[in-house]
Formats: C-alpha cells, structure tokens, sequence
C-alpha cells in the first residue's frame, strides 16, 4: 500500500513528463493560471473606486466608464478562464490517451506467466479506471491548484495593501478554517484508497463471474454469487458514503467560518468607516474578497485529494509499465519461411521460476524432423502444453535450448517466429466481429477470396455460407451462437490461412462430438499435409496419422517412437493408454 500521508514529489515530476508532446499547450495553460490571478481581483478593485471617486461625487459620466471597465474585465476573465479550463482538460485527456495506448501495448507484449497469476480485472481497472483517474491531476489536480493557489495570492496581496487592519480582522478565522481542511482532507483520502480498492475488487468479481456464467447457472450458483456480489457492492457503496459524509459536514463548516469572518469584517469595517479609517469602496469591495479567498480554500483540499489519488492511480500504472515479465526480444533473425525442424534439447522449465521445487519439464529431449508430425500424449499436468508454450516462446526456458532449423529459438525475432507458427486450442475463443474477421484478425494482407479457398479446403465453406451473412455473419462474444464444432473449424481455417510452417493442435478435438468429429478429421489432414505438425490429444483416433509419438509423464520423455513400435513395449505407457480407450476397435488401427 502506498504511503498517501506524504506527496510523492518524483512520482509527480514523472507523471509530468507525459506532458511533453503538448508542452507548448501546457505553458499557455500556465501562462493564463498568471494572468488570470490579477484579473479576478480587478473587478472589485474597480468597484472600490467606483464608489470612492464616482459614486459620492456624484460622477455619472465616470461611474458609466468604469462600470464599461468592470464589464470589459468580467468579459475578458470568462473568455480565459474558458480557455483555461477547456485547454486543462484537453491536456489530461491527450495524455492519458497515449498512456492507455502505452498500457495496452505493454500488455500485450507481456509473456502469459503475468496472466496466469493476474486477475483480468485488476488489468482492465489498471487501463481503465486508474487511467481516468491520472486524467484528473492535469483537469482537476495540479494545473487548477496552481491557479487556486495564484489567486489566493493575488487576493491576499491587494487585501492587505488595501487595509492591513480589515484584512487581519477576517482572518482571525483562518486557523479554523485550515484545521478543518486538513481534518477533511484526511477523512476524504482514506475513503478514496478504499474507494480504488474495492472498484479494483468489483471489476474483477465481475469479469469473472459473467466470463464463467454459464458454470455459474449450470451448479444453480447465482444466488450465492448474488449474495458475494452484494457484499463486494456494500463495501464500495460504504466507501463512496464516508466521503460523501466528510463533503457535507466540510461544505457547511466553509460556509459558517465564511460567514463569521464576513461579520467580523462588517462589525469591523462600519466602526472604520464611522471613525474614517475605512471608506466606503472597501467595506464594499471586501465581501467580494472574502469570497474569492473561501471558494478556492473551500475547494483546495478536495483539489488536493483527487491529485494524490491521481498519483496513487499513476503508481498502479508505472507499476505495470515497469512490470519486466516479458518476452526480452533480443534475437534480429528474421526469415521468410522457415524448414520446420524442432528440436528441445534437455529442456527444464518451471513456471514459477524454481526448478529445484516442482518443475513442469524436467530435461525432455526430442527432435521433429521438417514436415513431420508429432503426437503428444500422457496424463494431465504431464507437461504437454508447457511443450507448445515454450515453442511458441510465451515463455524462456530455465535451462536446456529450443532449435528452430538448428539455430537457438532466442536468435529469432519473435514476431517473426510467431507469423511462422499457428497454434490451434482445444478452447478456441472468437471476438466479437465477423466471421471473416475473426479468421483473417483483420490483417489487410489476406483477402476474402483467400479465406473462401482455405475454408474449402479445410471443409468448412459449407457450413460457414449457410449462416446468415455467410463471412460476414457477425461472432457474439466468444462465439457464443455457434457449435463447438464450429468454432473449432473456424480456428483451423484461420490457422491454414496464415499457412504456417509449423503447427499446433492443442487438443484440438476434445470437445467434438462424434458427428463432427470425420469432418475435423479431414481438417486436421489438410493442415498437417507437408508441414511440420505437433499433435496434443488424449484422443488417440486423432494421431493415427503422426511419423512418431511421444509419451510424457511428470515432465520427463519415457516413450518415443512410431504407433506399432511403442504398441510392442510390454507394460509401456502408451500401450496402457491405447488399450483402455481402443481395445475394443484396435483392428481400425492396423494396416
């Protein structure tokens, strides 16, 4: 938890740096914050020799000039000051648009370890909230404290060089009044940390909830998950109160010590003018001074609470900015095509980074020659996705190397390498868009007539031109309106139309039922044709046309060799595998 009782002056400097790009926009903000201070106290100074000089001297020709000179000012300070406020908004809002850009590209660059221990929701407020909340220190925070701040100043100064006497008569009050801001301003910041926290709670909870809704409903879950949500939605509505509390006894308190000092002055100032030591212009003006110092005051602790909570939100963010569990793209090779040869050679890999504690792989060695295919099998957790992870490079390994084409896989650029491998999951998710835009990810590179001849190919026109809209049906959320069978056909006319130079099918026929099983068949068939294939399945119908298989159990390699020869190995875990899922049809697997 950040320590909000002090301001973080570097942190600050920091978030002003994002300023940069619009810096002459930033001086000319600042420069109407200078000029508008002298001019907001103009207008009463004007009133005070208006009724000293015109006014009982009975000068209506001068009294009309300066009341045109009043007019003029007023007019002049709502021009700048609208100016000063557009223009201080304007500024927060181009900063944090290119830092919601910065964010989500960073996001994106990060390796999926940062996923899988981070919330969604807690990224989404980092992007979202956090960021509108680094808005309000240009809109809300610095630039206009700076302008309170000048005013007060301005006001301050002509106060007392135009009576020192009323002037300290008013301020008796002022201790009072600096007690109390700073009682509400730390009763409002420990009801905004909270505020942040439980928002940060709520987007989380409710990504995941209407994520996995249709598990929420299947186990009749949702009055408990109601009564969750409640309490998450007490606690955050609990928090907005006790600063809406702090608001209403602040606000009236600002307004009784107003009022006070403004009896004090006019007990005071009516004896000044009885006894000619104050004139008429200034107990006149004075009250309009008395307001230009309490509004500001009134408003610069919940001013100086949206700043810190502003740095407190930027924190979050340079944090996840700073976050270095990424992908180091080091490696500049970059070819067009690559052979397709695989090697993993005595790889050990933990995902928490130990691999003295409990590693996924532990020394696994093999090699896929080019336009081979090869099975994985073994039991869950035995480390075959981990395999296609790191292939894919989502993550480095500890010890060991990769070789793509006998060359160290952290030579290559990783973009590049990515654009040579497509990878298709058992959980095959679409967004929200069309159908051609989900297979193509909307890359101007590849055409409607390329997508056509791949689904062709894979089998999948068919059905894909009986939507409504054909291509251009338009995917809900997940695919949520089509099959499981569909959308598995999807990914694999999106996989053929990169046409990559090695792939991944990553349980990719788990979830079909039978029916749809001889058309996912056929699609598998098309895409592994002269490429370099790896085949995760506990389906052993789906690898029966793979060069070799490769039998892992607790991250080590026990058996590797072709279908029949592993079948001959007495006892061996492939054996054991196939004969409790096909003992019953063994003859289909024989030539």
């Amino acid at each position: 938890m950040p320590d909000t009782q002090k301001f973080n002056f570097p942190l600050f400097r920091q978030v002003m740096t994002m300023v940069r790009p619009y810096k002459r926009t930033f001086y000319f903000t600042a420069l109407l914050t200078l000029i508008l201070a002298p001019l907001a106290i103009l207008r009463p100074k004007l009133l005070q020799i208006m009724v000293d000089d015109y006014v009982f001297q009975g000068d209506v020709h001068g009294m009309t000039l300066l009341a045109c000179a009043i007019l003029g000012a007023l007019l002049l300070e709502v021009l700048m000051r609208y100016f000063f406020l557009y223009y201080a908004d304007w500024i927060g809002q181009a900063t944090i648009r290119d830092l919601r850009v910065r964010v989500f590209r960073h996001v994106t660059g990060l390796h999926l370890n940062y996923f899988d221990k981070t919330p969604i929701g807690q990224s989404t407020t980092r992007t979202i909230n956090d960021i509108e909340a680094i808005n309000t220190i240009f809109s809300e925070g610095s630039i206009t404290i700076l302008a309170d701040l000048m005013t007060l100043t301005a006001v301050l100064f002509i106060m007392f060089y135009t009576s020192w006497k009323l002037t300290l008569v008013v301020l008796v009050v002022f201790p009072l009044l600096i007690w109390g801001s700073y009682k509400f301003k730390e009763s409002v910041r420990k009801s905004y940390e909270k505020v942040r926290n439980h928002i940060a709670t709520m987007n989380a909870f409710l990504q995941e909830r209407i994520t996995g809704m249709r598990i929420v409903q299947i186990f009749n879950a949702e009055a408990r998950e109601a009564e969750k949500f409640r309490q998450i939605n007490r606690d955050y509505t609990s928090a907005n109160l006790r600063s809406i509390l702090a608001y209403a006894i602040f606000f009236p308190v600002v307004d009784i010590i107003s009022a006070l000092s403004l009896g004090l002055m006019v007990w005071y100032g009516a004896r000044g003018v009885l006894s000619e030591e104050v004139t008429v212009g200034v107990l006149v003006a004075f009250p309009l001074y008395i307001s230009m110092l309490y509004r500001p005051i009134r408003m610069l602790a919940d001013k100086f609470n949206t700043l810190q909570m502003g740095l407190i939100a930027a924190e979050r963010v340079f944090k996840l900015l700073e976050t270095e569990e990424r992908i180091q793209n080091t490696g500049d090779y970059a070819p067009e095509r690559l052979k397709g040869k695989v090697e993993f050679d005595d790889v050990r890999f933990s995902y928490s980074g130990d691999l003295e504690g409990d590693p996924i792989l532990r020394g696994v060695s093999f090699t896929i020659r080019p336009g081979e295919t090869l099975a994985i099998v073994g039991s869950t957790g035995s480390g075959k996705t981990t395999i296609i992870s790191l292939l894919s490079r989502f993550y480095d390994v500890q010890e060991g190397r990769v070789l793509i084409d006998d060359r160290d896989q952290r030579d290559y650029d990783v973009f590049a390498l990515r654009r040579r491998i497509a990878v298709v999951l058992q959980d095959v998710f679409l967004f929200s868009g069309t159908v051609l835009e989900n297979i193509t990810l909307r890359d101007a590179d590849i055409s409607e007539a390329e997508v056509i001849e791949a689904a062709k190919m894979i089998g999948a026109h068919r059905f894909i031109e009986k939507l409504p809209g054909g291509y251009h049906y338009q995917v809900r959320e997940r695919g949520a309106t089509l099959s499981m069978g569909q959308r598995q056909l999807i990914s694999f006319v999106r996989a053929l139309v990169f046409n990559p130079d090695i792939l991944i099918l990553d349980e990719a026929t788990s979830s079909i039922d039978p029916e749809s099983e001889a058309v996912i068949q056929h699609a598998i068939e098309t895409l592994i044709a002269k490429r370099t294939s790896i085949i995760i399945a506990h389906r052993l119908s789906t690898i029966r046309h793979a060069n070799n298989v490769m039998v892992l159990d607790k991250g080590k390699v026990v058996e590797f060799g072709s279908h029949d020869t592993l079948l001959e190995i007495e006892d061996g875990k492939y054996r054991e595998l196939y004969e409790k899922q096909f003992v019953q049809v063994s003859n289909e697997w024989r030539p």
